[in-house]
């Protein structure tokens, strides 16, 4: 399954006829994406990535996680998904990450509208929170031209790179996403 999201952008399902791309994607953007993101360095064969793909797919047909990967004119440019989601109170967390090549092309943004649209519409979510790493400017600024508010800072919200760092908390709510 898919969301189309423009002629050159296009969200697909994580599946297991991703995981060599996508991994080879990760090893050779290693160095890019270790700096702000936790899990790189747990993906150190391609084993790793087919065993979160399995992982995925568990969460995903348990409703707490929808994983995609990010298609820019045909070739895959990085990864997003709404994860940890809470199905009770009806929330979830977006990440996201993309290929250096592929930054600076609005890319993720136009990712994310698609996928605010499927979680507020298609699955029903009522909060979507963006997290990232206080310092990581090209990350804050996602949610800050998609509309979220900043709720704060979480501190020591996460273990990178050996130290704890802390997080910025942007939140967006269905109603908030109809009215904009």
């Amino acid at each position: 399954m898919s969301i189309y999201i423009n002629n050159d952008i296009s969200l697909e399902w994580l599946a297991p006829e991703h995981a060599a791309p996508v991994f080879d994607l990760i090893d050779s953007n290693r160095s890019h994406l270790s700096e702000w993101l936790t899990w790189v360095e747990r993906m150190q064969k391609r084993e790793d990535f087919e065993q979160h793909i399995e992982d995925a797919a568990r969460r995903a047909a348990e409703g707490l996680e929808l994983s995609c990967i990010i298609r820019y004119q045909g070739e895959i440019a990085g990864r997003i998904g709404i994860y940890y989601i809470n199905k009770p109170f009806r929330f979830g967390s977006i990440g996201y990450w993309l290929a250096d090549q592929f930054q600076g092309k609005g890319i993720i943004v136009q990712s994310c509208i698609g996928i605010l649209d499927y979680g507020f519409n298609t699955m029903g979510l009522n909060r979507i929170e963006i997290r990232c790493a206080v310092g990581n400017h090209k990350s804050r600024a996602v949610p800050e031209r998609l509309g979220f508010q900043l709720e704060g800072v979480m501190r020591g919200g996460e273990l990178l790179q050996g130290k704890f760092v802390d997080l910025y908390v942007f939140s967006m709510l269905k109603k908030e996403w109809e009215q904009r």
